[in-house]
């Protein structure tokens, strides 16, 4: 099989957000086992993913493969010519190494400013300034990115917040939004089961979402106001959020353009505070 097709964890990534549960679970179970599937055959994968044999099967077919076979032939080529489908590993910090990471950060970075440069994250930038409360959420692996988030929009504008806090639930900071709010939802793929249920509560309640993920998240578009898609692809065996963090920044430049006069003002009155505080190192000139 030729390198310029697709490997089996973009084919994955691509339909994601199509696959049903049961394929879902059988296909998060070989992108974190991808350094094994060339020994893996369908029964294997789906004893070991706890899914049928024909769960495993259908899979296979919707990612453009005829059986196992083929799929495990197309992990032993990728292998045979160098691309490193189990993840970076040992050798991470070789020069091979470090220039296969840059081209993957670098396609990455492509993509989000492709997508975004379309008019989407200007009108978003703008329906997260108009909004009179701005809720920053974010799961599991997407939590980081919206505490960084809520930090950057936080100078920006007034009455930003993140939730959940640590060791909280949800339900309580989204019960009093409504159609004059925003909500910025984070979900990066391996979101919590019950993300599609925040969604749709959000929905319910007249609340315009502007949603942060890459392509897995797809099924929950047409319920959102904004999609700013975001790659996390990796040679190595973790997602990269070096995009994702590029768009935070996108994002929140783009709320304080809205209005530069009041964004100056505000972040002025911060670092009067800062400095009332003695919170900041002093600068060396």
């Amino acid at each position: 099989m030729s390198i310029v097709s697709p490997t089996i964890g973009q084919r994955i990534d691509g339909q994601y957000g199509a696959l049903s549960r049961q394929e879902q679970r059988a296909a998060d179970f070989i992108l974190d086992h991808l350094g094994d599937l060339a020994v893996y055959n369908a029964s294997e994968l789906a004893r070991l993913s706890g899914v049928s044999k024909a769960t495993v099967s259908r899979l296979f077919k919707r990612l453009g493969f005829t059986d196992s076979a083929e799929v495990r032939e197309h992990a032993r080529s990728l292998r045979s010519i160098g691309v490193p489908v189990g993840g970076v590993g040992a050798a991470a910090g070789t020069p091979s190494a470090m220039a296969a990471h840059a081209a993957q950060e670098h396609e990455n970075l492509r993509a989000m400013l492709e997508t975004a440069g379309d008019g989407r994250l200007d009108a978003a930038a703008r329906l997260v300034a108009n909004a009179d409360d701005v809720v920053v959420v974010g799961l599991r692996n997407s939590y980081p990115l919206a505490l960084h988030l809520r930090q950057q929009l936080a100078q920006a504008r007034d009455r930003v917040r993140l939730a959940p806090n640590p060791g909280q639930s949800l339900g309580e900071e989204l019960a009093s939004l409504g159609t004059k709010d925003v909500v910025v939802l984070i979900g990066f793929r391996r979101r919590p089961s019950g993300f599609g249920l925040i969604v749709k509560a959000l929905t319910e309640q007249g609340v315009p979402v502007v949603l942060i993920s890459d392509a897995s998240a797809r099924r929950h578009v047409d319920e959102v106001a904004h999609w700013l898609e975001c790659p996390v692809d990796s040679v190595s065996a973790f997602d990269s959020y070096a995009a994702a963090m590029s768009l935070a920044n996108l994002l929140a430049s783009g709320v304080l353009g809205v209005d530069v006069r009041d964004g100056r003002t505000r972040i002025a009155s911060i670092t009067s505070s800062y400095e009332a505080l003695g919170e900041l190192e002093s600068p060396t000139i």
